[in-house]
């Protein structure tokens, strides 16, 4: 119930209004049945855009530090994502992607939509990164076509770090949904994981327009943070204590 009052009472309407979206191929999302909405995430207001202007409930796979923050104000983060559709997934340790897979396959389970970000984490420069296969294995496993997502200006409406949005049009492109039987079996043959999800992104690609690095987001912040601090260290080096 409270999906529903937020999608088309409270947040729905307020997205509209702040974004003004201009929403194209939407009939590619089945009426009915499990699949996937595999899009790039460029912005925190990712998590509530998409849901607010497909008709259907979509359940996101989400960072578990959403659902633990500290006092009051943790609790109550926990209980708005939650309600609006979200599942806690750990991002950290080996058993980190089986866990998203096994939350993500229960929802394919009972028939819903299933949305993710196949980069794993928001671009932190607008650029379309490597997608992990997390995606490919789901979407094996369940037997489910994969419908491509663009979110298009939601970085320059939202950028990294940036609290409250700009008030800007931004573009929301669906693409046709991807088969993938022609895989049925092969779900634990690493090759075929990376080709299906190095499809699914050249979809995602199509669509969007972005520049692409055949990197992980992941990899890429930790190197050029690495940089940074090494910067730093040349240009303030320590004293030698005397």
């Amino acid at each position: 119930m409270f999906y529903y009052l937020l999608k088309y009472v409270v947040l729905g309407p307020l997205l509209r209004l702040m974004f003004r979206p201009r929403i194209e191929g939407l009939e590619h999302i089945p009426e009915t049945g499990a699949a996937i909405v595999a899009g790039n995430h460029l912005s925190f207001s990712d998590h509530f855009l998409m849901p607010a202007i497909i008709k259907r409930r979509i359940t996101f796979l989400a960072k578990a530090e959403y659902f633990t923050g500290p006092g009051l104000r943790g609790r109550l983060t926990a209980t708005f994502f939650r309600s609006a559709g979200q599942i806690p997934v750990d991002r950290s340790g080996r058993e980190a992607g089986r866990a998203a897979i096994r939350e993500g396959l229960g929802v394919l389970s009972k028939g819903e939509l299933l949305g993710i970000y196949p980069e794993g984490t928001r671009s932190h420069d607008g650029r379309l990164y490597k997608g992990k296969v997390g995606v490919a294995a789901m979407a094996l496993k369940a037997q489910v076509p994969v419908i491509p997502c663009a979110m298009i200006g939601t970085f320059e409406a939202q950028p990294p770090g940036q609290k409250v949005p700009n008030f800007q049009k931004v573009s929301i492109r669906f693409g046709a949904p991807l088969d993938f039987s022609r895989y049925a079996g092969m779900e634990n043959e690493k090759a075929v994981l990376r080709a299906v999800t190095d499809e699914i992104m050249y979809a995602i690609l199509g669509l969007s327009g972005q520049e692409y690095v055949d990197k992980y987001a992941a990899v890429v912040k930790e190197e050029e943070a690495e940089r940074a601090a090494a910067a730093s260290r040349r240009k303030f080096p320590r004293m030698p204590l005397s």
